[in-house]
């Protein structure tokens, strides 16, 4: 048993940090909405379940016939706010001090704080979390590193701050309500706006939130209606609050404009999130074997079904007077010049790409790539503009479920194979540790990255991938790389960093995920039991 407050029973610790943020008024806050709301909640993901059977089934994802006025409509989000305008470099990362005062300060348009695939959801992560976003707000935030003693603060004019929640399918275990783990998005999202609401509008911002992981259109109007309930509540108009949907589930393509249509009072753009979308694309089609995805690093965005993908993302969106955002730049600044121009290039061609198929900004994960993005799209940009939503791309050619189910061409190596055992390896074990973005081989890595990592692996053994060096992928080829290559990460790291860490765990973990008979949906609902 817990703490009992305002009708919430606390299974984490109520220090000071967590009564600051869980206030009785803010918990009776929370209580409302999630009577309100989790009921349905579950509903949508048993609808998530039955849609996915018919596709293990055979079926293949398509438009919907049902929604198809809504496609044919003329129709518009409503209007955007100034500080959302101009959106041509985010940059995302987890909500502890340092990463918030530095990205608010890095030379950028928006940081998006991250309650999601970047955070690990320890109790104590979730609640600075709460606290740090409250201080930057009200700019009382500052960091002081103890090793270093150097004190980071926020500058004036800092970055628009827009806040992503957890998907619908992750519940936070130390809040329950009626014997019953609370709904993840739901606590991070009423916690957030109920006591930042006021204080975003004293310096001239908003509410604002990136919602993840959407599927079909019922899961946005879910989302309308919570926004709707949480506006009432406090007594502001609707559309005050402004969501960004991420397109990174592949049953969600297909719903674009129900997506919009359903938020429309409150939806500010969409953006392309790659990394989780082609983790999506081998989680959807795991059972179609002509549909499997080769190595990691060789499925870029030149892809012709990542290239449909984005092009209709940007169609919808200008269509709809919604921004359209482009995917995550991963890259890290390498250690030498040499490697990082190198990476930089590599940027800039992949941010050349969406600016040139018309999207007003993309992401970015270290301040030092602000500058290459923010040249790329100033360039793009016409005169006077600060987004490109005049580009429609009415001309193009209808994008066609075909189109964004073509299986790309690729190797299938026994590098990539180690390469995703050493990536996946790595990040559970990190994130059994408390953190969820984490620097791996020059790339920040996090949920959604270790995602396709062990999905691949799945994959290719279920359907028996024949590898570029004649072997065909088994479980007892995966057992030896995995053992072997355990081997490779205790050299690469050192026996301290592996005798300190929980990577005995990680690999129980990581060959279960691989080689159990149902695919796991999300590698983190497991290992968050654990963490």
């Amino acid at each position: 048993m817990g703490v009992e407050l305002a009708g919430l029973e606390i299974r984490g610790e109520m220090d000071a940090r967590a009564e600051a943020v869980l206030t009785p008024e803010a918990a009776r806050f929370l209580c409302e909405l999630v009577d309100a709301f989790a009921a349905e909640r579950d509903e949508l993901l048993a609808a998530r379940r039955r849609w996915q059977a018919r596709i293990d089934s055979g079926a293949l994802p398509d438009f919907r016939p049902d929604t198809k006025a809504v496609r044919d409509g003329d129709w518009k989000v409503g209007p955007l706010p100034k500080d959302l305008l101009d959106r041509r470099v985010e940059i995302t990362g987890p909500v502890n001090a340092k990463m918030i005062i530095n990205a608010l300060n890095a030379d950028v348009k928006v940081f998006m704080a991250d309650f999601e695939d970047a955070l690990a959801p320890s109790w104590a992560n979730v609640v600075d979390g709460q606290n740090n976003l409250r201080d930057a707000i009200r700019r009382t935030l500052s960091f002081t590193d103890a090793a270093s003693g150097k004190t980071y603060a926020l500058k004036e004019n800092p970055a628009t701050l827009i806040t992503r929640v957890r998907g619908l399918h992750l519940d936070e275990k130390h809040v329950l309500r009626k014997g019953k783990r609370v709904p993840g998005g739901l606590f991070d999202f009423a916690l957030y706006f109920y006591h930042n609401w006021k204080a975003l509008a004293d310096i001239g911002s908003g509410p604002y939130f990136y919602v993840p992981k959407l599927e079909h259109a019922e899961e946005a109007r879910w989302w309308n209606k919570v926004f709707v309930a949480a506006q009432a509540k406090v007594g502001v108009p609707v559309g005050t609050i402004k969501a960004t949907m991420l397109i990174e589930t592949l049953p969600a393509v297909f719903e674009m404009d129900e997506i919009l249509f359903e938020l429309k009072d409150h939806a500010a753009a969409l953006n392309c999130g790659r990394w989780d979308y082609i983790f999506s694309y081998i989680k959807t089609l795991k059972a179609h074997a002509d549909r499997m995805l080769p190595d990691r690093h060789s499925v870029t965005m030149a892809k012709p079904f990542l290239d449909a993908y984005s092009r209709l993302l940007i169609r919808t969106c200008h269509r709809r007077g919604a921004l359209a955002m482009g995917g995550m730049s991963a890259f890290l600044p390498a250690k030498t010049p040499a490697e990082d121009a190198a990476n930089k290039e590599k940027v800039r061609a992949d941010k050349q790409r969406e600016a040139d198929n018309g999207h007003d900004g993309s992401w970015i994960a270290h301040p030092a790539l602000a500058g290459v993005v923010n040249e790329v799209y100033s360039k793009a940009f016409k005169p006077g503009k600060t987004n490109q939503i005049e580009v429609t791309r009415g001309d193009d050619a209808a994008v066609t479920a075909a189109d964004l189910l073509a299986a790309p061409e690729g190797p299938y190596t026994e590098e990539g194979l180690r390469t995703n055992i050493r990536v996946a390896l790595q990040y559970v074990e990190a994130w059994l540790g408390g953190l969820g973005a984490v620097a791996i081989y020059g790339l920040m890595e996090d949920a959604a990255t270790a995602e396709i990592s062990r999905a691949s692996i799945w994959q290719w053994i279920r359907n028996g991938a024949r590898l570029q060096n004649g072997k065909t992928m088994t479980a007892d080829l995966f057992r030896t790389a995995l053992a072997e290559e355990q081997t490779v990460v205790r050299r690469e790291l050192g026996e301290e960093r592996w005798a300190k860490g929980r990577f005995a765990e990680a690999v129980v973990l990581l060959e279960k995920l691989c080689l159990e008979e149902e695919f796991a949906e999300f590698l983190t609902l497991g290992a968050y039991e654990r963490l």
